[in-house]
């Protein structure tokens, strides 16, 4: 039985108590927040990381991201393996300190790239590097959706921390790295024209591989569509399952959509007609939160190594935050 702490009880910090609390093979030993009314009153409750007095193997850290870095050295000083929400740290310097602190323990980080466990995504990676559909060329992604106002109403969410770049175009980086490799090259451009706030609202970017890929991606929280990761597969209870495609790679054989993983083959040039097959037999969805808390607690155990280490996380966020830069709007477009 792995032990593990819960470090906030926010809204992902609640998903992944009750994954915890539900498998037959981890144990939730403790809570951490500072808010009584927010610990369950049937588990060990603590207001800070320094009060904990009970045995763990490790903690889940859910915390906002500026107290990613300091939990996590404390966590590390106690012996305790963690596995911390994205972005692994506010910037690059707290995420290098927090890889050291690891190294230094003898222990691991694990950072919530929680896709990567996806089946969907494992699938299309298998399709990708099998090289049947030839070289990955160029890719185009799309992230639009509507966040609803009282998203906002948190405080920490009204400013740049908020914005959908660095809280939900992440995993999409990660994503797109963990497919084609290291990115070399950043451009775009960003607005804030809808809300009028103080954060990127929508944008492009271009992302060049040092493999030769070519990404686009558009990305808003201002508008109401089907393409988006959690809507196309259904990822998350508060967002309606579309099933549509955000996700289109194109390879010098043939292409693939992504969520439905339909490939397209069987065309040499632009004057034959491709033709689509969908994968065969369905790929059976499973919940990648708990996937990642079965892969921390082999992780723990020494039977498996991170599929997403600290020092890959800080790689993801070094991507994610020259995208910020970039599209961050160049003057007001209200």
């Amino acid at each position: 039985m792995t032990r593990l702490l819960m470090a906030g009880t926010g809204m992902i910090g609640q998903r992944h108590m009750a994954h915890i609390r539900a498998h037959p093979d981890l144990t939730l030993a403790g809570v951490i927040d500072p808010m009584p009314e927010r610990r369950p009153d049937d588990i060990p409750g603590f207001a800070d990381i320094a009060d904990v007095d009970v045995e763990a193997d490790g903690i889940v850290i859910a915390t906002p991201t500026p107290t990613h870095a300091p939990l996590t050295l404390a966590a590390l000083a106690r012996g305790w393996h963690v596995l911390v929400e994205k972005p692994v740290a506010e910037d690059l310097a707290s995420a290098q300190a927090m890889i050291d602190a690891a190294q230094r323990a003898g222990r691991h980080i694990l950072v919530g790239h929680h896709r990567r466990h996806h089946p969907r995504i494992t699938r299309l990676r298998q399709i990708i590097a099998s090289g049947d559909l030839g070289q990955p060329v160029a890719a185009a992604l799309l992230w639009t959706m509507r966040k609803p106002d009282a998203y906002f109403d948190v405080p920490w969410r009204a400013g740049i921390d908020g914005a959908p770049v660095r809280q939900n175009l992440i995993h999409d980086v990660d994503t797109l790295r963990w497919l084609f490799g290291e990115v070399v090259h950043v451009s775009g451009f960003g607005s804030n024209a809808v809300r009028g706030a103080a954060r990127t609202e929508s944008g492009g970017a271009v992302l060049g591989f040092a493999s030769g890929v070519a990404v686009t991606i558009a990305f808003a929280d201002t508008t109401p569509t089907p393409w988006g990761f959690e809507a196309g597969t259904g990822e998350s209870a508060a967002i309606p399952k579309t099933g549509q495609d955000f996700l289109r790679i194109a390879c010098t054989r043939g292409a693939v959509e992504f969520p439905s993983l339909r490939i397209w083959s069987g065309a040499d040039t632009w004057n034959d007609l491709p033709t689509s097959a969908l994968p065969d037999p369905e790929i059976e969805d499973a919940v990648p939160l708990i996937r990642q808390l079965e892969h921390f607690a082999d992780v723990i155990a020494g039977r498996a190594t991170p599929i997403v280490s600290a020092q890959d996380a800080r790689a993801t966020l070094d991507t994610t935050l020259r995208i910020e830069a970039a599209t961050w709007p160049k003057g007001d477009h209200t």
